[in-house]
């Protein structure tokens, strides 16, 4: 057995549930604690998913009783270097099957194996790795419903059983050489209210979800005004937590909710399986035809653009979504369906436009998720909604959120009105209140040019 080893952190900062830390424990008597903020991860990055990350950066160097080691600059030059200055022969992470990530680690393999020291993958950010589910034919599923019975069917192993001391830890101090440590970054200027990072607060509000929110999810998943969701998206964002964990969890609770949890938790797994194979499908369309549907440019989509993102568009239940989004770094998984479909539906603008908007602001900006779920509501991306399947705001407004709770919380100016009526404030007797924006377009009328547009798409070759 070596005497040292490395444990790179990427997207996995927990202790538990941790392949890595038995891969490292068989390999050497101790393992460096490693974690490279990488510019090319964090310049794109908004204020809340940074600060969401340092703070779980925390909470995990104290689980490692001080003993983790942040370097800053490329992976490709840091880590070899770190290697060498500990004399580890392996260097062990969770796979990362991103286009970036995959990129990235291929490199670091080669500049490892030219320093003598190999980079060793164990398990990864999903439950089901990308590329494993197959259909019967051994080609990948183009179509979720499929992909979900076959993903279920592959099972899952049972989460790892580690915790801080299954390795023992080299304090960063005892190196030679190397890249100088860096401290933690402090949290930077962010304007929006954000959940508590790290491991503790991800499993306490998973036991928390387990002990009542999983029975009521099936009914309440898709009201903005309940809290009906599980909010465990941030912790699977940064590893936090492994679905192994919580789909375990929810197995345990015998719940009737818990099959519909589940899919949720299938459609993220979907969804990297979908962009490890096309990665080009995170900036373009997944479905080339849509290549000829015309899409609005220009200083008037610009300013239509803008008055989206402010959550000033005169639909209550868009402007109390994206106000939301600025407000907690989140928004409720049905709004942000709503709000895609009104970007790309009634204002005509491009999908990745908005899926850029909502990576920037978001706290829990997984790429895949992310661009896919835009693709899914744009019509464009694999297993779509249909294009003319348009979302009228009025009416996902008076469905999900019925008594108005939800757009009054968010949009101050109309909480005065009562009820249902607050979704269509032109309505109201004395008009709309002061400070609130008239519609900005015809739903009805878009909706129309929605459909005359995309004529041009279904007579596109794919």
């Amino acid at each position: 057995m070596a005497d040292t080893t490395v444990v790179w952190f990427r997207r996995d900062l927990r202790v538990r549930d941790q392949p890595t830390f038995l891969a490292a424990a068989d390999a050497a008597d101790r393992a460096l604690a490693l974690f490279v903020l990488d510019p090319a991860l964090l310049t794109p990055s908004g204020a809340a998913r940074k600060n969401f990350l340092y703070g779980a950066l925390r909470e995990l160097d104290e689980a490692l009783d001080g003993k983790l080691l942040v370097v800053e600059g490329d992976p490709v030059d840091v880590v070899p270097r770190v290697a060498t200055a500990v004399g580890a022969a392996t260097v062990h992470i969770a796979a990362d099957y991103g286009p970036y990530g995959r990129r990235r680690d291929g490199c670091v393999e080669e500049a490892l194996a030219a320093v003598d020291a190999e980079l060793v993958r164990s398990g990864s950010p999903y439950a089901v790795a990308p590329d494993r589910v197959r259909n019967a034919s051994g080609d990948p599923f183009r179509v979720f419903t499929p992909f979900s019975r076959a993903w279920a069917d592959h099972g899952w192993r049972a989460p790892a059983d580690t915790a801080a001391s299954t390795v023992t830890w080299m304090d960063p101090g005892d190196s030679d050489g190397g890249p100088h440590a860096v401290p933690i970054p402090a949290d930077e200027a962010c304007e929006a209210e954000l959940p508590e990072p790290g491991e503790k607060a991800a499993l306490a509000l998973w036991e928390q979800f387990l002990d009542g929110g999983v029975q009521r999810y099936a009914d309440e998943r898709d009201l903005p005004a309940k809290n009906g969701t599980s909010a465990m998206s941030p912790y699977l964002k940064y590893g936090c937590v492994h679905p192994r964990t919580m789909l375990a969890g929810i197995a345990a609770t015998r719940s009737e909710s818990a099959g519909t949890y589940r899919t949720e938790i299938a459609w993220r797994e979907f969804y990297a399986d979908v962009l490890y194979r096309r990665p080009d499908s995170a900036r373009e369309n997944y479905d080339k035809r849509f290549d000829a549907l015309p899409s609005e440019y220009g200083k008037d989509a610009e300013n239509a653009f803008a008055t989206w993102q402010e959550g000033r568009t005169g639909f209550p239940i868009v402007d109390a979504g994206m106000r939301q989004l600025r407000a907690r770094a989140w928004m409720h998984n049905r709004v942000r369906m709503i709000v895609a479909s009104f970007l790309t539906k009634d204002l005509h603008l491009p999908w990745w436009w908005g899926a850029r908007h909502f990576m920037a602001l978001l706290v829990d900006g997984d790429l895949a998720s992310n661009q896919h779920g835009w693709q899914w509501t744009a019509g464009s991306g694999t297993d779509a909604s249909p294009y003319f399947r348009i979302f009228n705001p009025i009416t996902q407004g008076e469905r999900f959120d019925p008594d108005g709770d939800y757009v009054r919380r968010w949009v101050p100016e109309l909480a005065g009105v009562a009820g249902t009526a607050v979704h269509q404030p032109w309505r109201l007797p004395d008009g709309i209140p002061e400070g609130y924006p008239e519609p900005m377009v015809d739903h009805k009328a878009e909706r129309r040019e929605s459909l005359a547009r995309y004529e041009l798409v279904k007579n596109a070759r794919r």
